[in-house]
């Protein structure tokens, strides 16, 4: 947790409105907030519903402009608040962005860095199941604009993948603007909850289902068209069912949003 909070603090952000959620550990988690009280912006050991319980009490307790979470055992990188806001005030049609995808170890070494995932379509046509990528939730930030227009709160309804379900209420509103900076880490730690990938999956096919239907009509028949010109394209060799596929991917696979 230490590490966490330091990863926090020693950016320097001058605009920073840090709050930590405890869910009344009975180890020395609640000492170490306590070491670092005066530069927190709020603070609370108590027992809560859940992680997610815990996050929408922090937010309920923020006023700022840009938002994001980390949870206690990974790390913002060094010098990404002030990134984040100088590219937020740069770019206001820029609502959510994802920082380049990394994971640490134990011993804070960079062990993995992979491709961002960007779009929506991704997840409704089971990309997800084939790679196991999702959107980094330590390394996407996002406005409270947006935040509000998606409903405000996490559904404590996910006691894994509230966080996906977030995204795609975001994507509903807005696109997801990618950078190749690192902005965060998660770690690998053996045991944490996030290991259960099966249960994950579960929670992930639920959120997409609850968030297809309400997505507009002409999106759903976008949709439905595209697996049906795959389905032809992988049964019949036509070069011209071939060319309908590209172009249907070409569509429905957003193409990113960069920003330098």
């Amino acid at each position: 947790m230490e590490q966490t909070i330091l990863s926090v603090l020693n950016q320097e952000y001058p605009n920073l409105e840090y709050i930590i959620i405890d869910g009344g550990s009975t180890d020395s988690s609640s000492d170490i907030i306590a070491k670092y009280s005066k530069k927190l912006h709020y603070w609370v050991s108590e027992p809560d519903k859940g992680m997610y319980d815990a996050i929408n009490k922090g937010f309920s307790r923020s006023s700022g402009t840009i938002m994001c979470w980390i949870n206690s055992d990974d790390v913002l990188w060094e010098g990404s608040l002030n990134y984040i806001a100088k590219k937020f005030t740069a770019n206001k049609k820029m609502h959510w962005l994802q920082g380049l995808p990394s994971v640490i170890n134990e011993k804070e070494e960079l062990i993995l860095q992979r491709e961002h995932v960007f779009s929506p379509w991704f997840f409704y046509l089971s990309e997800h199941r084939k790679h196991f990528s999702f959107i980094q939730q330590e390394s996407t930030f996002w406005t409270r604009e947006l935040w509000n227009k998606a409903g405000g709160t996490l559904n404590l309804e996910y006691k894994m993948a509230a966080d996906f379900d977030l995204w795609m209420r975001f994507f509903r509103h807005q696109i997801l603007y990618c950078s190749k900076k690192q902005l965060a880490a998660f770690r690998v730690r053996e045991g944490q909850k996030s290991s259960d990938k099966k249960g994950y999956l579960k929670e992930v096919e639920q959120a997409l289902k609850s968030n297809f239907n309400k997505l507009p009509r002409y999106k759903k028949i976008h949709f439905f068209l595209f697996k049906f010109y795959s389905k032809i394209a992988n049964i019949l060799p036509w070069s011209i069912f071939k060319m309908f596929k590209r172009k249907w991917i070409v569509q429905m696979m957003d193409s990113p949003k960069w920003i330098d």
